[in-house]
Order: structure tokens, then sequence, then C-alpha cells
């Protein structure tokens, strides 16, 4: 064969190839190509499976327990029920009841206050736990659990309490103000009080939670802070302004949300302080109130239906407003 004949190597030569060593499946440097799984393998399902399998219970439960609640009530809410049952479809009737009722305008007001002065309690409830941060010792522990006794408690056993508490004939706090001169009037039995009493109740029973939610984001607050700032000559109630409350705020959000979503729902104080038959009754009924008499009471169920998705409405309102006003006065940093 002459040097001019071409060959398969020589054309690759030719043609600017670099032909390197033949390896074979076993030699040193060659990469084995692992198959691709299929998308939809037996594997991929076994895994899917799995999966869906072990939240499958978290859904379950989230739709069968709050979402067709919600779509149902919904529903009810358009129609009409009588008194043995069935169903029958009147629009909007049950909301144009409801926003003609009398009893609304001062049932909404004693909604707004009784959440307000819970909100008024928000202060009380730092300064509180910064007080329990400087508790330390084998006290500690049993200073926070008595604080924190009225959360775990029955509803109906603290209203039960401060009932007795605030009767205006034989309660003990009538009888501790006419130890110093004042004649204490009936909490529970005038309806220029009521709300005003079952608010402090209302505060007193969140103290506790409140105390632990602020109490945590007190020992994040690093001392640093308070340490330079008291080398450049800030006292107390500066410190307290200029590093606390700001770094403290994302707690007081998460705690003010909480109380406007609790307060508005308020029903078990008026329920079980004041009863049926109390004549401060008439002045001192909440929305919610409202929608148990509709409910349970006179069995108009369509009626309570529209009330439960006009508070439901409301405060999906005010707490959108609150993640919005958020922005300007909490500080994550």
């Amino acid at each position: 064969m002459s040097a001019t004949e071409s060959t398969p190597v020589a054309a690759g030569r030719a043609e600017g190839a670099r032909p390197g060593p033949e390896r074979g499946p076993g030699s040193p440097g060659t990469r084995p190509v692992a198959g691709r799984r299929p998308r939809f393998s037996k594997a991929h399902m076994k895994e899917w499976a799995w999966g869906y399998a072990m939240i499958a219970p978290l859904f379950v439960g989230l739709f069968l327990f709050y979402l067709w609640p919600i779509v149902q009530s919904a529903y009810f809410s358009f129609t009409s029920w009588g008194a043995f049952g069935g169903q029958q479809w009147v629009g909007f009737q049950n909301y144009s009841s409801f926003l003609s009722d009398p009893q609304l305008p001062r049932a909404a007001w004693n909604t707004v206050k009784y959440a307000l002065i819970i909100l008024a309690g928000i202060p009380v409830s730092i300064v509180f736990a910064a007080l329990m941060n400087q508790v330390s010792g084998k006290y500690a522990s049993l200073y926070r659990v008595l604080y924190f006794l009225p959360v775990v408690s029955m509803p109906a056993a603290v209203a039960m309490v401060w009932r007795w508490l605030y009767n205006g004939d034989y309660g003990l706090i009538n009888y501790l103000l006419s130890l110093i001169g004042i004649h204490g009037p009936h909490w529970v039995s005038d309806d220029r009080y009521t709300i005003w009493a079952m608010g402090l109740v209302g505060i007193w029973s969140s103290l506790g939670y409140n105390m632990i939610i602020f109490a945590a984001g007190l020992k994040n607050i690093p001392r640093q802070y308070y340490e330079a700032s008291s080398l450049d000559g800030a006292g107390r109630v500066r410190q307290f302004f200029s590093i606390t409350l700001p770094l403290l705020s994302p707690s007081i959000f998460f705690v003010s949300v909480l109380s406007v979503i609790g307060g508005l729902q308020m029903f078990d104080m008026v329920l079980m302080m004041l009863g049926k038959t109390n004549p401060a009754l008439a002045g001192s009924k909440t929305i919610a109130y409202l929608f148990y008499e509709d409910a349970f009471v006179t069995g108009n169920q369509g009626l309570a239906a529209a009330i439960a998705v006009v508070l439901t409405l409301v405060l999906l309102a005010l707490t959108a407003i609150q993640f919005r006003l958020q922005k300007r006065w909490v500080h994550y940093a």
C-alpha cells in the first residue's frame, strides 16, 4: 500500500481529527451513562403516593372542618329555613334583614368597644412582660405559671368567678371600694358598665398569653444595643421608646391581630356573665351574640349564616388593613 493511499485513520487525520486510544467498556476513564428515569415511572408514582398519603389527613381535616363549613355557611346565608328543616332560596333577604336590624348599631358598637379595650391591654402586657424578664431565681417559673393560668382556665369558670366578684350587692370588688368610701355600681346589671367590666376580664384572661409572646420578643433583643445607648447617655425611657418598642414591634403586631380577631368574636362572657334574664342584656349584646340568638334561640339559620359571613368579611378586611399598615411601623431588622 502506497503512502498516498487513503485509509480511515489517514482520512481522519487529514480532516483534523485527533484519534485517541481506544477505550473499552472496562478501561479506566470511562464514565457509564446513567439511564434517566422516566417521569412517570413506578418509582416516581410510589414517591408521590406516599407523599400525598402523608399530607392527606391535614388536607382532609382542613377541608372538612374549615373550608366546607365556610362554603356551606355562605350558601345557607342565601336561604330561609323552616321550623322543621328545609331550605328556600331568598337571595339577599337575610343580609337586608341583618343590616336593618334595630339591634345592630348597639351590638356593633359594643363589639368594637370591647375590641378596643382588649387592644388597650397590650401596653399592660408589655409592662408585665418587661417586669417578668427582670425576675430570676426559683420563683420565676412560678410567677409565669400564675400569670398564664387564666389562659388555660375554662371560659365558663372564669365568667362565673368574675360574675361573683362584680356582684353589686355582695361582690368582693364593691366591698373593697366601700372600704375607701366608694359606692360601687352594679357592674353586670347596668349596661353602662357591662362592656367595660367584661373588657377588664378579657385583658386579665389574655394577659398571660400576651406576656409569653412579649417576653420571647424581649429576649431576642441584643443587650449590646442597651449597653451602647447607655454609653451615649440614653436613659431607661429613651431606651424603651428607641430600642425596645421598635424591635418589639413584630410581636406587638402579632398580638394586635389576634386581639382584634378575638375581640370581635366575643360571645361567651355575655352569655355566662349576664345571663338571659339580666336587664342589661339588651344593651350589652355583641354581633356574635346576635348570631347565637338567630341560630340557636329563634332557629333562623339563614339569618345566622348571613351574620357569620358578614363578620368573617369584616375580620378579613380589618386583618388586611392591619397587614397593610404594619409596613409603616413594624421593624423586622
